[in-house]
């Protein structure tokens, strides 16, 4: 995983770190802010999440009806420009095509971004139906396999850290929300290699994941498979994915 660089206050825009503040103020839960609104996810004032709102709409990334106001589809541009220049969602597409064509189910590669991951690229199965996460979505890192297997390379301090920050919301009857254990979870991952995640966020779905690394040792994502839970028993599910898995995470560890 990337490290923030180190760069002297002295030469940052502290008014761009405040614009995307607002930006990543608006999420599912709150799709449509008000200024005042804005200023409380945000930390600033009423009247600059005001100005930074409106300097949005005048460049074309949200819209207002005068009271509230949402993001427009050129948002996407920030995301695609990632997408698009990054080095590894490209270098993994051979790759996790490969396992979805030799496996029957869709493949996605997937990174740590906080408290979330976020998943970059995706091999769907040849399926006419296919299932798993779009390029881009962003779930919560406690209840999918690609989270548990990126915070296995943690150190320890930084995994106590994290996981004393993290909220561990209850996603479904099935997600482990009490710290504790899942911080056991993340040990025992270290100790497998490997990670199944059953049902933690939907119904029905089972995931297997492992870290992708390179060939220092430093973790860069996870690779991982979404199934169904049925009809492959759990034994069975490690039986056929993990060599496949594993191939894809030895084959790409020199060239990330």
């Amino acid at each position: 995983m990337d490290s923030p660089a180190r760069i002297d206050p002295k030469d940052l825009i502290e008014g761009l770190g405040k614009g995307l503040r607002v930006i990543e103020a608006f999420d599912d839960d709150h799709p449509r802010l008000s200024p005042s609104e804005t200023a409380h996810r945000t930390g600033l004032t009423r009247t600059a999440a005001r100005r930074y709102l409106l300097s949005l709409v005048h460049f074309g990334y949200a819209a207002t009806d005068g009271k509230l106001f949402w993001l427009l589809p050129r948002v996407l541009r920030l995301g695609q420009s990632y997408l698009g220049t990054a080095r590894l969602p490209r270098l993994v597409q051979p790759f996790i095509q490969r396992v979805s064509m030799a496996c029957g189910e869709t493949v996605n590669v997937s990174v740590l971004d906080g408290h979330e991951v976020i998943y970059i690229a995706r091999s769907n199965s040849p399926r006419v139906v296919s299932i798993g996460y779009q390029v881009g979505a962003r779930i919560p890192a406690h209840v999918v396999a690609p989270g548990v297997v990126i915070l296995a390379s943690l150190r320890d301090d930084a995994l106590d850290a994290w996981c004393a920050e993290h909220e561990f919301a209850a996603l479904s009857p099935h997600t482990v929300t009490d710290a504790t254990r899942f911080r056991s979870m993340v040990s025992e991952a270290r100790t497998l290699g490997h990670w199944i995640s059953e049902q933690y966020l939907d119904t029905g779905l089972r995931g297997i994941a492992v870290a992708l690394k390179n060939r220092h040792g430093q973790c860069q994502g996870a690779v991982g498979v979404t199934l169904p839970i049925q009809p492959l028993t759990r034994e069975q599910v490690i039986d056929r994915m993990l060599p496949l898995l594993n191939d894809v995470a030895q084959s790409l560890r020199p060239l990330i």
